[in-house]
């Protein structure tokens, strides 16, 4: 016979437990819930900016190619800034990185503001080096997501992407075109500092596991914050280097096409800033769509690798679409199997990489992602102006082709050459 003590012990510890798991659950899910809004926030001021700068730059005097040279500049510092934030997020934690961040956004929208200069269009562009806010939240959700489930998590955040893309391309379009771009920066500003709020408010200083942090604080006694030699080690594990070349060489002709769509918008196909606002709207629309209803179950169903074979595949028939449309309808009609492909290829990669390292160097990992789409930002308009001056907007679609169907047949010789190894 069992003794009064032992029997009410037995029960008693596993709902204990079980509570425990639910309530730390719950905890984290609230969380991600809130990077979800702030995402949602960054990205609708974004592209506020996006629908006011190129207006504001004509006003100024820039022409195609001076444009180019600000984007450049953009993409140069936050090439610079970005793989060190993601080191400064992994030693300081998500609410330190993400507050940062969005005092970053909130500065430059008020340089926006007073930017009456050439110069002062591109003085305001310099706190774009700790504006990171969308991989210090992806350094949230890896943290809190678990590894099975960390694409379909990350692919929310392109839902919130989306959001963000049509209320700020609506906005920014809207409120340019009644009361100025100047106001428009200055909603910009309110509405980061907000963000920032909601950061001081609801983000936890960190969000690594307990092993994570005492890694990381035993790091912290030998190591600095802005180390290249940190940055190296991890492109040494395997697979890193190769996803990243594919991540440059795949994504730069798309890049290209992406920093030149605003002067293509209103050279090639004549819109204002309204109606290339709702043309983002749209843009924005498909994103959710694609990032939001089928992401999560192509990961769930589908390896990584095929789905960033078919992704790489898909934008190499978009380029050939691109290189030969001549109207706003056509544009559309390629728009769906693009933000499709894009979407894809940049969930897997980012989900594939931070799978390879330790889970202390997530956030480290994220910013060298971040570091190559800054990469493409500061390359591309050079390129992108150039060709597209000289050759037309046909002669962007065409790279995109090619070099995407070179990636897609090594990607695929290599895959079938494994699956040859694996019968064997």
């Amino acid at each position: 016979m069992k003794r009064r003590g032992e029997t009410t012990a037995e029960p008693s510890g596993t709902p204990g437990l079980s509570t425990t798991n639910t309530a730390e659950q719950s905890k984290k899910m609230r969380v991600i819930y809130v990077v979800y809004i702030i995402v949602s926030l960054d990205i609708t001021w974004m592209f506020l900016q996006f629908s006011v700068t190129p207006y504001l730059a004509k006003k100024l005097g820039f022409d195609t190619l001076w444009f180019g040279y600000l984007q450049t500049t953009v993409g140069l510092i936050q090439l610079i800034g970005g793989p060190m934030f993601g080191r400064f997020g992994d030693l300081f934690g998500a609410r330190a990185a993400l507050s940062l961040a969005c005092a970053a956004t909130t500065v430059s929208f008020l340089l926006l503001a007073v930017a009456n200069h050439p110069v002062l269009l591109f003085v305001h562009k310099l706190p774009t080096v700790f504006m990171h806010v969308l991989p210090a939240c992806q350094m949230v959700v890896t943290d809190l997501s678990e590894p099975e489930k960390r694409a379909d998590a990350l692919s929310k955040l392109g839902l919130c992407f989306g959001i963000g893309m049509i209320a700020g391309s609506t906005l920014g379009g809207n409120i340019s075109m009644r009361y100025g771009e100047t106001f428009a920066a200055c909603v910009g500003a309110a509405g980061s500092a907000f963000s920032l709020l909601l950061v001081l408010n609801f983000i936890p200083k960190s969000t690594k596991s307990e092993a994570s942090r005492s890694t990381i604080k035993s790091e912290n006694q030998n190591k600095k914050v802005f180390s290249l030699g940190e940055i190296t080690r991890l492109m040494k594990f395997p697979g890193v280097t190769r996803i990243f070349l594919i991540k440059i060489i795949a994504g730069l002709p798309s890049g290209i096409f992406q920093v030149m769509f605003s002067i293509i918008a209103m050279d090639f196909f004549k819109l204002e800033a309204q109606q290339n606002g709702y043309l983002m709207a749209y843009f924005g629309i498909v994103q959710m769509v694609v990032q939001g209803g089928l992401i999560g179950r192509l990961t769930s169903r589908f390896p990584e690798k095929s789905l960033l074979l078919l992704s790489i595949g898909i934008t190499a028939g978009v380029g050939l679409a691109q290189a030969y449309m001549q109207t706003v309808f056509h544009l559309c009609l390629t728009v769906t199997p693009w933000m499709f492909s894009l979407s894809i290829f940049n969930v897997i990669t980012d989900s594939m990489l931070t799978k390879i390292v330790p889970s202390s160097d997530t956030g480290t990992m994220l910013g060298l992602c971040a570091s190559v789409q800054s990469l493409v930002r500061t390359i591309g308009p050079t390129i992108g102006g150039f060709l597209y001056m000289n050759y037309g907007l046909a002669s962007i679609g065409l790279i995109e082709f090619f070099v995407n169907i070179v990636v897609f047949v090594y990607l695929l010789y290599r895959q079938l050459s494994n699956t040859e190894r694996q019968k064997e």
